[in-house]
């Protein structure tokens, strides 16, 4: 079969190399644009980064010294509560599962743990641990291009410099039209919010402002400094939330927001107030949250921000690349309909999913400005599923059904706590019936997490030694 991927962004990259070391007969190429530029300022990976290196055989010492990555614990809420909480999943504690149950969490939650004590403390300190290493990362978004471009190119995928002009195609694309023709078995789109393939066979665009109101983004660097967060910050601002990305030798910063409530150069003024200087902004982002109706229509699929775009709070971008190269790689090879349909589903719940855990994390009874306090979200049926399991007992494996999912049980249990958004009379009732036995059990095991000694270091010492 011969494949031909149009963009060379991440999500492009991401899904030539895993293709290629899938398919090693197949031909893979990648028709990239020097006209065209990469969106983002800093960009974060989620825990399914570690399978897809894993995958594509690209090792942690590589990755660290060329894309100037620092480790990525989770994700600081700073300003969405009246204390700040930590959303990493990446802990012993969910070790501890009795059957499906979360019993490690159940003794947070019947015991109000506070954040801190519960995740890993060193992160608050801005330190790492050397026995339990994050398969997280921060990324300087040009840098790991070039990485990926690099690791492409050792497989065996052929890059062509050139700019698609004209798609040919009815009920499937026939040939694209650069400097010359480029003809294939089937395409990839990676063309970013342009959507020059898949839009040629009818895809739609299907909207979540009403769910998401968030349209407005500005991206900004600044300058290196002395020690660096193992986790990405989301702070709460007057119309959004702020981000800032530490990578190796800078941060990359941002502010997504309404811009009913906030325009650019006011969104600017507020975060040079936050963080005491100026700043210079470098990319200037209108948006739509949404997600086409299908990702997948003959010979065409869509990844990366071709496909959907929610919002960059809790950094799903590069994952949900990931999950949909992983399920296309398990469909394309003798593809019919039926497996096209099954796509398109699953890839809908993947977004869904998506949309409905960063909206969860609006519903944070804030209102200490115009946009928080107006801020009434529709909820759709979904979410709304998970609201009402959860007043009754922590959240399973068996309330998300697809195992492509970004998130799941262990990340919806730890926002629902700390948004108060639980029944703690009811979660208590369920841990409170747990037998003798195993309550002994839990509770020894989570006794031992919590006052375990971990073999830390400074996250900027780490990163200077390692590389």
């Amino acid at each position: 079969m011969k494949i031909v991927v149009v963009g060379a962004g991440t999500a492009g990259l991401i899904a030539a190399i895993t293709i290629k070391n899938r398919f090693e007969n197949f031909q893979v190429d990648v028709i990239k644009s020097d006209k065209i530029g990469i969106i983002g300022v800093g960009e974060g990976s989620t825990e399914h980064w570690k399978s897809f290196c894993s995958f594509n055989n690209i090792s942690l010492k590589e990755l660290i010294k060329e894309t100037d990555a620092t480790l990525k614990y989770g994700i600081m809420f700073e300003g969405w509560t009246d204390k700040n909480y930590f959303h990493n999943v990446d802990t012993d504690l969910l070790n501890l599962k009795l059957g499906q149950y979360l019993a490690g969490y159940g003794f947070c939650v019947k015991n109000n743990l506070d954040s801190k004590k519960y995740t890993y403390p060193f992160c608050w300190d801005n330190k790492i641990s050397l026995d339990n290493l994050s398969n997280q990362f921060h990324f300087n978004t040009l840098k790991l291009n070039n990485f990926l471009i690099k690791k492409c190119k050792q497989v065996g995928i052929n890059f062509f410099e050139d700019e698609i002009k004209e798609v040919f195609a009815t009920n499937k694309i026939h040939y694209l039209k650069g400097k010359k023709d480029y003809k294939y078995d089937f395409y990839i789109d990676c063309t970013g919010f342009k959507k020059k393939l898949i839009s040629k066979l009818g895809a739609t665009w299907v909207s979540y402002k009403e769910y998401l109101p968030m349209n407005e983004a500005i991206a900004f660097p600044t300058e290196d400094t002395d020690e660096y967060t193992p986790y990405t910050l989301a702070k709460a601002m007057s119309s959004g939330w702020m981000w800032r990305i530490p990578t190796n030798g800078r941060w990359g910063n941002g502010y997504v927001y309404d811009n009913n409530y906030l325009n650019c150069e006011e969104a600017k003024k507020e975060c040079e107030s936050y963080l005491g200087k100026n700043i210079n902004v470098a990319k200037n982002i209108k948006f739509e949250a949404g997600s086409l109706n299908k990702a997948w229509i003959n010979n065409c699929v869509a990844i990366g921000l071709s496909s959907s775009f929610i919002e960059p709070l809790e950094a799903s971008s590069i994952g949900t690349s990931i999950q949909q190269t992983f399920l296309l790689i398990h469909l394309i090879s003798n593809y019919s309909q039926k497996d096209i349909d099954l796509y398109n589903k699953k890839f809908s719940s993947i977004i869904e999913n998506i949309r409905d855990f960063v909206l969860l994390h609006y519903i944070c009874n804030k209102k200490d400005s115009k946009f928080w306090k107006e801020f009434k979200p529709k909820i759709p049926s979904s979410l709304n599923d998970i609201l009402e399991k959860s007043k009754n007992r922590l959240l399973i494996k068996e309330d998300f059904s697809n195992e492509y999912l970004l998130f799941t049980e262990e990340n919806f249990t730890i926002v629902l706590k700390e948004l108060n958004l639980i029944d703690l009379k009811k979660i208590n009732y369920e841990y409170n019936n747990l037998s003798k036995h195993l309550k002994t059990l839990t509770e020894k095991y989570v006794m031992n997490i919590l006052n375990k000694n971990h073999n830390i270091i400074s996250h900027k010492k780490f990163l200077n030694n390692y590389v």
